[in-house]
C-alpha cells in the first residue's frame, strides 16, 4: 500500500464487558498499533450509547496518550457543537503541551446522540448552524491570533494542534477546502456521498498555513481474520449489535431476531451503513482495501476494526498490518 493506515477506536463495550475493560482493549490497541507502524489512532464523541464508551473524548485520549510513546492520537472527531470553542481549545491545548506533536483535532457538526440526549447536553438545536465560524474560533486560539478580544486559551495558545474537519456530506468537503484543511470522510458509516464530497474538497482546495495540499482520509471497516469463516462470523455478530443499537432501545436483541431485522426493509439500514467494509483474510483485505483507496481517492485510510471482541479486534490490527507491510517501531 502506498497511503498511510490508521485506526478509528470506537471504544467498543462489548456483550458483558464494562467501560474499564474498553478502555483497557483500547490502550492495547494503541500499543500494538504503535509497535506495528500504524499512524494515528482516533476517538469519537458518541453519547448515550450503551455501547461506545469514547463519550469523554479527550480525558479517553490523556488516558492512552499516558501509556504510549509515539503515535499520534486525537479526536474522530469532537462535535463541537456540542462545546463551547474555548473549552475543546484549553483541553486539546493541555493534550498537546503534555504530549507535544502528537494530538489530532478532528471537528464534526453532528449531535453524536439523539434528539434527548442532545437537549440533556444543553446543547442549543441551531448551533450547528455557527459551525464554521466555531471552527474559525477554535482555530485562532490554538495558532492566534484569538477572534474573541482579550480572551488566550491557556493551555493553548501557540501549540499549533492540527484540525481536521469530519463529514458524510458535502458541507463539510466545502468547509474544510475553504479553510484549507484535511478532510475525513465517514465512508464507515455513511458511504453514500463519499465520491462527490471528496472530488469537491479536492476541486476547490484553498492552501492555508496548517496544509499546502489536499488531504483525504477515508474511513473503511476491516475485519481480517485467520479464516473467511471467522471473519464473516464476526461481521455478522457486529451487524446484530448495530441492530441492537440501534433499533433496541435499550433491548439487546438474540441472535435470530437480529438476523431477521437484517433481512427486513428496515435492517437493510445497517447493511448500507457498512458498505466499505474488507472482510476475510488477510489477503482477500489488502485486496479490497488497494480498490477502496483508489475509489475514495483517498491520501490515508482510518480503518474501523469491527469485531465485538477486544482479541479479534487486536489479531485484526496485526494481520492488517502484517499484510499492509507496515513498518515496526
Amino acid at each position: 500500500m502506498t497511503v498511510p493506515f490508521s485506526i478509528l477506536d470506537l471504544a467498543t463495550i462489548g456483550k458483558g464487558q464494562t467501560a474499564a475493560e474498553s478502555f483497557a482493549g483500547s490502550v492495547a490497541m494503541a500499543q500494538r498499533a504503535e509497535e506495528l507502524g500504524y499512524r494515528r489512532v482516533w476517538y469519537a464523541e458518541h453519547h448515550n450509547m450503551s455501547s461506545i464508551a469514547s463519550s469523554a473524548t479527550s480525558v479517553l485520549i490523556a488516558h492512552v496518550a499516558a501509556h504510549t510513546n509515539s503515535i499520534r492520537l486525537g479526536a474522530g472527531g469532537v462535535m463541537l457543537p456540542n462545546h463551547s470553542p474555548l473549552t475543546i481549545a484549553e483541553q486539546f491545548g493541555t493534550l498537546e503541551t503534555l504530549h507535544p506533536g502528537r494530538i489530532d483535532l478532528g471537528l464534526g457538526r453532528a449531535p453524536g446522540s439523539d434528539q434527548n440526549t442532545m437537549r440533556a447536553l444543553r446543547r442549543d438545536p441551531m448551533s450547528a448552524d455557527s459551525f464554521p465560524q466555531d471552527v474559525l474560533e477554535l482555530q485562532g486560539y490554538l495558532t492566534g491570533p484569538t477572534r474573541i478580544q482579550g480572551v488566550e486559551a491557556t493551555p493553548g495558545k501557540g501549540t499549533n494542534v492540527p484540525l481536521y474537519i469530519l463529514g458524510s456530506s458535502l458541507f463539510g468537503a466545502r468547509l474544510a477546502a475553504q479553510l484549507g484543511l484535511p478532510y475525513a470522510f465517514a465512508s464507515h458509516f455513511a458511504p453514500d456521498a463519499l465520491q462527490d464530497a471528496v472530488a469537491i474538497y479536492r476541486r476547490e482546495f484553498r492552501p492555508s498555513a496548517q496544509l499546502e495540499a489536499p488531504h483525504v482520509i477515508a474511513g473503511v471497516n476491516v475485519i481480517a481474520a485467520d479464516s473467511t469463516s471467522e471473519a464473516q462470523e464476526m461481521f455478522q455478530a457486529t451487524k446484530r449489535a448495530r441492530v441492537s443499537l440501534f433499533f433496541g432501545n435499550g433491548r439487546v436483541f438474540s441472535d435470530d431476531e437480529a438476523d431477521m431485522i437484517l433481512d427486513s426493509p428496515q435492517g437493510q439500514h445497517v447493511s448500507r451503513m457498512v458498505k466499505y467494509s474488507a472482510i476475510g483474510t488477510p489477503d482477500v483485505v489488502m485486496d479490497y482495501l488497494e480498490e477502496f483507496t483508489a475509489h475514495a481517492d483517498a491520501d490515508e485510510l482510518i480503518v474501523a476494526h469491527q469485531s465485538t471482541a477486544t482479541d479479534a479486534r487486536l489479531r485484526s490490527v496485526e494481520l492488517l498490518a502484517a499484510a499492509a507491510g507496515l513498518a515496526r517501531v
